[in-house]
């Protein structure tokens, strides 16, 4: 499956638009990682146990998109975003969505 952030795949022409294609899920925070991370703001430096958690959600909003768009008959994902919202305090969405299309 292609994806590509730009309206247009390079070298490629669209046929056909699909329609959107998206992919979810909600991640809760565990509380040793808050704990853990709570320790690493003190000291400063990145908080991999919030880094891990967030790069695995991105993985499976990605792969729940593709899936989609395979579904559908799709070549190629064009516009595809990445978007991140809070639920609750312990708790993230991140979506990843964009537009299914079959090239020509």
């Amino acid at each position: 499956m292609i994806i590509v952030t730009t309206e247009t795949v390079p070298g490629r022409e669209i046929d056909t638009a699909l329609g959107l294609v998206r992919g979810s899920t909600v991640r809760a925070k565990h509380i040793g990682s808050d704990i853990v991370a709570g320790l690493r703001n003190i000291v400063g430096g990145e908080v991999k146990e919030y880094a891990s958690l967030l790069a695995g959600a991105r993985e499976q909003a990605l792969d729940r998109m593709i899936e989609e768009a395979r579904v559908q008959g799709a070549d190629a994902i064009v516009a595809m975003r990445f978007q991140t919202s809070a639920i609750a305090q312990s708790a993230s969405e991140v979506l990843c969505y964009g537009t299914a299309v079959k090239l020509k």
